[in-house]
């Protein structure tokens, strides 16, 4: 091989991709616990309006409150804690496979979901009127296009194998009724939980280490911090949001 072609192929290896290990399941001794709680502090910001103009023998007549920040008692719901960037733990929960999200009286039920990465959504339609399925990855305050299906009564269901790249969840939206909303967080790996109604959580059997860990929600986006987990220790970390 002469010296250009040489350059040239060392070159083109090193432009290439890199790909990112996949998540390997492994037996976890002595694991420990995160806990925590994430809160709200500020004024809560009422339900969003939306009128109801069409398909209103589905859909219900005249207007629809989308609460996109909902607030117990100081704690923030609708929100998932999860640890970045592990690489290898316990396995997933078996309730997180086959994930379905139903299209019902022109809402998405549930509200916000959560399933695996590179795992299939399968979306039903319940309604006896056409939907259109549009879901987006959330990047920071940036969005992008995952897949846009038109949906009409006779197809009941689809499924799509879901797989992110850089964000943790993804916005779903009707393009036909511009009142339905809903997400759906989607997990790298098992090390997540969906925050109780009173702003609790747990994330257990973690290997030790130190980690990147975050709070997500929908619409007021993340807040990040770091813990270190000692072999079968506990650890705490709270969250707080503010109202825009």
């Amino acid at each position: 091989m002469n010296k250009a072609l040489t350059v040239f192929t060392l070159f083109a290896a090193a432009s290439l991709p890199l790909t990112a290990a996949a998540y390997k399941v492994v037996d976890v001794a002595n694991g420990g616990t995160i806990t925590g709680k994430v809160n709200f502090s500020g004024t809560d910001p009422a339900p969003k309006i939306y009128a109801i103009t069409k398909d209103t023998d589905a859909c219900g007549t005249g207007d629809r409150e989308i609460d996109f920040v909902r607030v117990t008692n100081g704690a923030l719901n609708d929100t998932v804690v999860y640890l970045k960037k592990v690489k290898s733990g316990k396995d997933f929960s078996a309730d997180i496979n086959n994930l379905e999200v139903n299209q019902k009286k022109c809402g998405f039920i549930p509200f916000l979901s959560v399933m695996k990465n590179k795992d299939k959504l399968a979306v039903h339609n319940s309604d006896p009127v056409l939907h259109n399925i549009h879901t987006y990855e959330l990047i920071g305050k940036a969005r992008k296009t995952v897949f846009n299906i038109s949906q009409p009564p006779e197809l009941t269901v689809i499924k799509k194998t879901v797989k992110l790249k850089r964000g943790a969840a993804m916005k779903l939206e009707c393009d036909a009724h511009d009142f339905m909303h809903g997400y759906v967080f989607v997990a790298k790996n098992p090390y997540f939980a969906v925050v109780k109604e009173d702003g609790s959580f747990v994330i257990d059997n973690v290997p030790p280490g130190n980690y990147k860990i975050a709070a997500w929600h929908g619409l007021l986006g993340e807040q990040k911090g770091k813990v270190t987990v000692d072999a079968g220790g506990k650890t705490s970390i709270d969250f707080t949001f503010k109202g825009r």
